[in-house]
């Protein structure tokens, strides 16, 4: 987007020097108002605690807390400096960041990256939204080649998505915002829900020739098995455009994304996709904000 403003990596450096300059960002991100209890929302809070590592305390609850507390920062030993520089990679890498990198960057273990990769992932997760159209709906799958796999791995049970997990998204043409999630099957009642729940009773659906699509109402369809991509208005190519782009991060960057953890991996191109027209440091501001209430702990992602 060209005519975003950006950051680079050395204003970075100089905006967060410290991790005492990096807390105060987070504070204010956070509290831009005022610095308000975690737990009971009041403002009576005192700001010279001596805890160690609660440096504010509710004088109504009576509790200690910090600027890591109720977000997914909270129980992370990991320095204020080292979140920000996070936040900023996965901001501004728009084919996603692989643990490995972040380990190498932050200095940290390839346990601790991980860890993180997933917090910071967290905070793209939203609400649900209804799009109020034109929608274009498309699925696809992730995955390797069962060609590639080990023999034991084999599935042999065909070509084309055997073996691999599937995926849908919505992408509304007037906002150009995009919701994809991973799917357990592509039938008309998984399909289907998915666009009822996402769109209103008046909006215009566009989708390829998929016998699951057909029954929808106000719904159009291209026919790709004889190569017609665009009839009209008829045509997928803005959903099209962001699998190429998640495509992209699964073969570039993380080579390989779980099905246990595939939706985060879909959340985070999503999300980036939707605030990539605003500025690199109002992306970091909102992704600062949304870390609350999210807490993701390790023993969440490994059951």
């Amino acid at each position: 987007m060209s005519w975003r403003e950006g950051i680079s990596f050395i204003e970075l450096m100089e905006k967060f020097p410290d991790d005492e300059t990096a807390e105060k960002w987070f504070i204010w991100c956070r509290w831009p108002n005022g610095i308000t209890c975690p737990r009971c929302r009041n403002k009576n809070v005192s700001e010279d605690s001596k805890h160690p590592t609660m440096p504010f305390h509710c004088r109504d609850c009576r509790k200690f807390f910090s600027t890591k507390t109720g977000t997914v920062m909270q129980s992370s030993k990991l320095g204020y400096q080292k979140w920000a520089i996070a936040v900023y990679a996965f901001t501004t890498g728009i084919k996603g960041v692989s643990s490995m990198k972040l380990h190498r960057d932050l200095g940290i273990t390839q346990k601790a990256a991980w860890h993180m990769a997933h917090r910071i992932r967290e905070t793209w997760k939203k609400g649900r939204c209804q799009f109020i159209g034109p929608v274009e709906v498309d699925e696809t799958y992730i995955g390797g080649k069962e060609k590639n796999k080990h023999n034991s791995k084999k599935l042999r049970a065909g070509r084309g998505p055997v073996g691999k997990a599937a995926v849908v998204g919505i992408r509304d043409r007037s906002s150009l915002k995009v919701d994809a999630s991973a799917i357990q099957s592509t039938d008309a009642f998984t399909l289907q829900g998915f666009v009822r729940e996402r769109t209103y009773s008046d909006t215009m659906v566009y989708t390829d020739e998929a016998q699951a699509y057909k029954g929808l109402p106000r719904h159009e369809a291209v026919r790709h098995s004889v190569s017609e991509y665009v009839r009209d208005k008829a045509h997928t190519n803005g959903m099209e455009s962001f699998w190429s782009m998640l495509k992209r991060g699964y073969h570039g960057t993380y080579h390989h994304m779980s099905p246990k953890h595939l939706n985060r991996y879909v959340t985070e191109f999503a999300g980036r996709h939707n605030e990539r027209p605003l500025d690199t440091e109002l992306q970091m501001v909102l992704m600062a904000r949304n870390m609350e209430p999210k807490r993701l702990r390790y023993q969440d992602l490994i059951v």
